[in-house]
């Protein structure tokens, strides 16, 4: 078999397609869950926070002062940007119940499927059968 012909079995497997549609699915999740935290949640939860935007949180590293976390980065200071973590922490948090959520379901689905019916044990071969007749035969 050729390794071209040997590419293609593996490729069109159907593992292999349901992982290729699954990642893609996944990154433009992700795209959604980014615009959920930065642009609805992180907003609200600054507001109540008394106005903090999470985003310009940061502590400076270095020995200059900066007005704004802008300016740090165009002079090259090192920065902790613990606000951008806390973002990130919640798109992680956000997608981990969402995937949580869909395997649930995806389970849920699977039990309510009726188990199929157990199947008949085989039949006992011919030479089993004449000696169960035998033992019987012999006992009376």
């Amino acid at each position: 078999m050729s390794l071209i012909q040997e590419f293609k079995e593996f490729a069109m497997k159907g593992n292999v397609v349901d992982l290729a549609v699954g990642v893609i699915i996944g990154g433009a999740f992700q795209k959604i869950v980014d615009s959920l935290v930065k642009d609805m949640i992180m907003p609200v939860i600054g507001k109540l926070l008394g106005g903090v935007d999470f985003k310009h949180l940061y502590i400076n590293l270095g020995d200059k002062v900066f007005d704004t976390m802008d300016a740090a980065e165009k002079a090259g200071a090192p920065l902790f940007k613990y606000g951008m973590f806390v973002n990130s922490v919640i798109d992680f948090l956000i997608v981990a119940m969402a995937i949580f959520v869909a395997i649930k379901a995806m389970n849920k689905l699977k039990r309510d499927e009726p188990a199929p019916a157990p199947e008949a044990p085989p039949a006992d071969p011919e030479d089993v059968k004449l000696l169960r007749e035998i033992r019987d035969a012999l006992k009376k």
